[in-house]
């Protein structure tokens, strides 16, 4: 992907100096209302919180001990930092990269909204180290990258990138600007009505069902993703084998493949991501259309 020397977005906040610690009465809550179980978020809500969460990158018994409000010394919860030259030198790149993504999709966003009726806000990437507090409630690196509604910001530790490289095997520039054109394909949900609708009815849902709708929110935001490197490739940003590492990713955080690789085993009925041939379609529906109007997963049964 062709990145450097290009605008960067301004809207990022690098918070990796800062020193958080997880507060005993916080938990991680949606906005403007209360999840099941006195406030708490199920798993499956998580999910939709986060985008990612535990399929790329986090460990489960870390983000249950989250959820349920364990794992408050923050020393349990974060990766050992090894702080050196060379790393501070990476991690800056990093920042240049993901601040030149994050231009193209708000380039990318401001155009398509303008074409679909509604306004784009912009959010703002948040760059943490470790753990991190949001609107949403602390969170360890443990989660991945995620998107929080309350405050209408995009959080990961660069770390991330690496594990997204050796521990899903997916390698590559594209397949990292691929995950955060999904955090912000989850911000694009969140203003036109998509996240704020689900909040509002998932209380009367069974888990099964959901699941199955935690599934289209999280298959849209692929496609949405996808809508960003259609209009990337237009722009002649992309480089041969690009969209190859797109579409492996998006393979590898298959609620199938990543059950397989974790335990062994599937267990359908607990999807709430999409399967790797599902997420790797919805990608590349909005891949090769660039149109809002193909992304409507909830119009898709099964």
């Amino acid at each position: 992907m062709k990145w450097r020397g290009r605008r960067q977005s301004s809207n990022v906040e690098d918070q990796r100096n800062n020193r958080t610690s997880p507060r005993r009465s916080r938990r991680l809550r949606l906005p403007g209302g209360k999840g099941r179980r006195g406030g708490k978020l199920s798993i499956g809500m998580l999910v939709i919180v986060g985008g990612v969460l535990w399929a790329m990158g986090g460990d489960p018994a870390q983000i249950l001990g989250m959820l349920l409000g364990s794992g408050t010394d923050g020393s349990s919860m974060t990766r050992t930092q090894h702080t050196t030259n060379s790393s501070s030198a990476r991690n800056d790149k990093m920042k240049q990269f993901v601040a030149t993504v994050l231009a193209d999709t708000e380039d990318t966003w401001h155009r398509v909204s303008s074409e679909n009726g509604f306004t784009y806000r912009e959010p703002r990437l948040v760059l943490f180290s470790g753990n991190v507090n949001s609107a949403c409630g602390f969170a360890s690196a443990a989660s991945g990258p995620f998107y929080c509604p309350g405050d209408s910001k995009v959080y990961i530790d660069l770390s991330f990138f690496d594990e997204l490289k050796r521990k899903f095997e997916a390698p590559g520039d594209f397949a990292q600007a691929y995950v955060l054109a999904h955090e912000v394909g989850h911000h694009v949900q969140n203003l036109i009505g998509v996240l704020p609708e689900f909040n509002r009815v998932r209380r009367s849902l069974s888990k099964a069902e959901e699941n199955a709708m935690s599934i289209k929110v999280e298959l849209q935001a692929d496609c949405f993703a996808g809508i960003w490197g259609h209009h990337t490739k237009q722009q002649g940003w992309l480089e041969t084998g690009d969209l190859e590492e797109a579409l492996n990713a998006a393979t590898q955080i298959g609620d199938d493949a990543i059950q397989k690789r974790l335990q062994g085993y599937i267990v359908p009925e607990s999807f709430n991501h999409g399967t790797s041939v599902q997420r790797k379609h919805w990608f590349a529906l909005g891949f090769t259309t660039g149109k809002m109007t193909n992304c409507n997963t909830f119009g898709v049964s099964g």
